[in-house]
């Protein structure tokens, strides 16, 4: 039985090529602590958005990397050996197969870049 967890993960694709994504109206919208949403599909990659607060659960992908690309607030990617912190405009690649958590002090806006086959919650 797969553990639940109270993150709001909306994996459906909420926007078509060509339609305009507008970030800060969904992030005014937001009233999840923890939410994540599929914005547009890239070839064999979807993109998606975070808007988060708190700690997510430690976890892997065994088959796929995962970007996190920040653009308000601040987060930590907590790997077993030590923290990256993650501030405006920075990013950062978790390679397949590592164990990895991501935190956020206060409400941090993100992007994600990840296979449209990753399992958010980990494998």
């Amino acid at each position: 039985m797969k553990e639940k967890y109270n993150y709001v993960t909306k994996l459906d694709v909420k926007f078509n090529h060509l339609e305009k994504i507008d970030i800060p109206e969904m992030v005014r919208e937001c009233k999840d602590k923890w939410f994540n949403q599929t914005l547009t599909k890239v070839n064999d990659s979807v993109v998606r958005v975070g808007i988060v607060e708190g700690e997510y659960h430690w976890h892997k992908h065994d088959k796929d990397d995962e970007f996190f690309f920040v653009l308000e607030g601040q987060l930590f990617v907590d790997l077993e050996d030590r923290i990256i912190e993650l501030n405006p405009g920075q990013g950062v690649t978790v390679p397949k197969g590592i164990v990895h958590r991501t935190r956020a002090p206060r409400k941090t806006v993100m992007l994600m870049v990840e296979t449209s086959e990753v399992s958010p919650t980990g494998d």
